[in-house]
Parts: structure tokens; C-alpha cells; sequence
């Protein structure tokens, strides 16, 4: 059943009619065979772009839809309710023309925003290492300035890149000094230039639709002007975007939620036992009710977040609260629809198996939801 909306506007009304219609019509009968396949849907995201929802948060002076995190979370839920890999690539787009957009000059954002905003150019970002997950202040990728050439050279390791080798930018983070989290500068790089090698991508669980690649960086030289924001300032970058990153996650999760609350709920509605629809079952229709608390409950957190956003309001804490009961809760609505289902739950017969496989990621990536829960008590000590 469609999720039940009270949007701002007739506006916002017929974006997300848009982009439920979109999901409908190209995303939800691929989506099983493209993950089955491990194919990335490129041309999905071009059609996105076309659709003017790739670029919903940004100013419509770089061809943005100006919209407010209130409607773009809503619009994210809905595509990957349909196939979280195009939802999961939406929100790491979006996160990744952050930097460019809130911290670029005028001269660099009239250079390369148009493009990365108007759905040209597809974007990855480049945060997380090995030995530098959850502590980006302990990352040792660098980038050195040359004052005679007027360029950094980036020499190190980047783990965990969404859309590693597909992407046509990156927002790269690289130490360019030893002062520990100030010593990390923000760059925007061309995804294919010399000096860039993307790796094998990782053999995942879920969402092997979308390639998730570490990448080498091997003496890769950038213009100077390149560079995004004050030198040292990019872990403050990094931090920000994330806040907004764990939003459109978050959202993703609400999404997959509902759309295991939904498969479960037309399983019961059909399959009888006992001579009646196994949701007349207390024990099962119980269950059904629990999950749809869940989802609604979830969905009304990541809301209240987006509008505190929205108004220009602190959201750090209500970001990571979002995130963390999102997450949890379409890992718990997805194996609660896997036991629903029963043994048609654990077959490819039914998109629930996959739905919780992809559900196990939300709790990890932008943050693991231990490193939520830090940020939440690191927020609660402040006052």
C-alpha cells in the first residue's frame, strides 16, 4: 500500500507522484534481475536527471529543483522502495555535490556545479579507508602542494566508494598536513584521469547492483583550484555533508521498509491456512502491526529531522536519531517479512530474501549505528 503523505504543497505532491510512478514503471520490474546480475544502472540515473531529481536540494540557478528535505527524503524513500540501489546512489550523489555546493567559491561552482546538479555527471565520495572507518581523522591518504606547478598530488587509498569506477566526479578527502583533524583538505576530482586506479568491487551481501570499490590514488595531479573550501577545513566539510548524508540514508531505509511491510502484507492478505487469510491470525496479524509502527514511526523521526534542516535548525543529534532508528528498523521489517513469507521468504521467489540482505548495510555505512549513538551522547553531553 502507498505510504500516506502529508506534503507541503501541491508542488511537492506531484514531484513525488512523479517519482512513484517513475519507480513503478522502470525500477520495480528490474530490479531482482539487475541485482542478480550484479548490473549497474546508469542509464537509470541519466533518466533521473532528465527527470530534474537528481539535483532536488540545489539552487535552481546550477539547475536544481530548489526543493526542500522535507520532499527530496520523501521522493528517495520511493525510488527505493522500488530498488534501494538507485536510492543508496541518489542520496551518495546528492552527498557529494555537497561540499561543492556549500563550501566552493562562486568562480568553481559556475565551473562544475551545473553539470553535477542538472544530472550530467554522477557522483562518488571519498572518505572512509581501511584503518580509517569510523575515525576519519586517522586517514593517511595525502595530497602535497607543488607551489611550482601550482597542483596537489594525491598519493593513498580511498575503501569503501559508492560507485567506485563508475563515477564521474569524486568529493576526495586527503591530509595535507600533520595536524591531525585539521590537517584534512576537500578536493573535487575528474573521475577518470591519470593517476586514478579503482580496484575489484567487493563481493557484497546486498546491493550488488551498486559497485562499491576502494581506489588507489597513484601521484593523481589537481589543479590547485580544485581544492573545496580552506585548506584544513575538510573534515569540518565531511561532517556536515554526512549530517545531510545519514538523512537521505535514513530515508532509504524508511523506503525498504515499507516496501518489505508491503510485500508481507499482500502475502497475508492471500495465503490461507486454516481456512481463512493467515492476517486474520492474531499471531501474525501482530506481527504485521508491529512492523507498520515501525515503519511509520521511523519515517515520522527522519521527517522532523528534514524539517529541522529545512528551517536552518541544529540537526546534527536528530540526523544520527533518524538514521539509527531508520536503519534499525527496516533490518527488523525485513526479517519480520522474511517470516511472514515463511519458506517462500527465503527463496528468490519473493524480493523479501533480497530486501533483508540490503537492509543489513543501512546499519553500517554513513556511520555505523554504534558511531550514531556515540554521536547522539557526544551531542547530549554538550547540552
Amino acid at each position: 500500500m502507498p505510504a500516506e503523505r502529508l506534503l507541503p504543497s501541491a508542488e511537492a505532491e506531484a514531484v513525488v507522484e512523479l517519482a512513484r510512478d517513475f519507480a513503478a514503471r522502470e525500477l520495480a520490474g528490474r530490479a531482482a534481475a539487475d541485482e542478480q546480475s550484479h548490473r549497474f544502472p546508469r542509464d537509470v540515473f541519466r533518466q533521473l536527471g532528465e527527470l530534474g531529481l537528481l539535483g532536488m536540494p540545489f539552487s535552481e540557478r546550477w539547475g536544481g529543483a530548489e526543493l526542500p528535505y522535507e520532499v527530496y527524503l520523501q521522493v528517495l524513500e520511493e525510488l527505493a522502495a522500488a530498488w534501494a540501489t538507485v536510492g543508496v546512489g541518489l542520496s551518495v550523489h546528492v552527498m557529494s555535490c555537497f561540499a561543492l555546493d556549500a563550501f566552493g567559491s562562486e568562480q568553481q561552482k559556475q565551473r562544475w556545479l551545473p553539470a553535477m546538479v542538472g544530472g550530467e555527471l554522477l557522483g562518488g565520495y571519498c572518505l572512509s579507508e581501511a584503518d580509517a572507518g569510523s575515525d576519519p581523522g586517522a586517514m593517511r591518504c595525502r595530497a602535497t602542494y607543488a607551489q611550482e606547478a601550482d597542483v596537489y598530488r594525491v598519493t593513498g587509498t580511498k575503501a569503501w566508494v559508492t560507485h567506485g569506477g563508475v563515477a564521474d566526479f569524486y568529493t576526495l578527502f586527503a591530509r595535507t598536513s600533520e595536524e591531525g583533524n585539521r590537517g584534512i583538505s576537500c578536493f573535487l576530482i575528474p573521475g577518470r584521469a591519470p593517476g586514478i586506479e579503482p580496484l575489484e568491487p567487493e563481493r557484497k551481501m546486498g546491493l550488488t547492483g551498486s559497485p562499491t570499490t576502494a581506489i588507489n590514488f597513484d601521484g593523481l595531479e589537481l589543479e590547485a583550484q580544485r581544492r573545496i573550501g580552506e585548506p584544513g577545513q575538510g573534515l569540518a566539510i565531511a561532517l556536515r555533508a554526512l549530517d545531510c548524508g545519514r538523512l537521505g540514508i535514513a530515508a532509504v531505509a524508511v523506503g525498504l521498509a515499507q516496501a518489505s511491510l508491503d510485500c508481507a502484507l499482500a502475502y497475508a492478505r492471500e495465503r490461507e491456512t486454516f481456512g481463512r487469510p493467515i492476517i486474520e491470525h492474531q499471531g501474525l496479524g501482530f506481527l504485521l502491526a508491529e512492523m507498520a509502527a515501525a515503519v511509520e514511526s521511523a519515517r515520522a523521526t527522519v521527517l522532523e529531522a528534514a524539517r529541522r534542516r529545512d528551517r536552518g535548525l541544529p540537526f546534527t543529534r536528530q540526523a544520527s536519531i533518524a538514521k539509527l532508528l531508520a536503519t534499525d528498523a527496516a533490518m527488523r521489517v525485513s526479517t519480520d517479512a522474511v517470516q511472514v513469507l515463511g519458506g517462500a521468504g527465503y527463496t528468490q521467489d519473493f524480493p523479501a530474501e533480497r530486501m533483508m540482505r540490503e537492509a543489513k548495510v543501512m546499519q553500517i555505512f554513513e556511520g555505523t549505528n554504534q558511531i550514531q549513538r556515540l554521536v547522539i551522547a557526544r551531542q547530549l553531553a554538550r547540552g
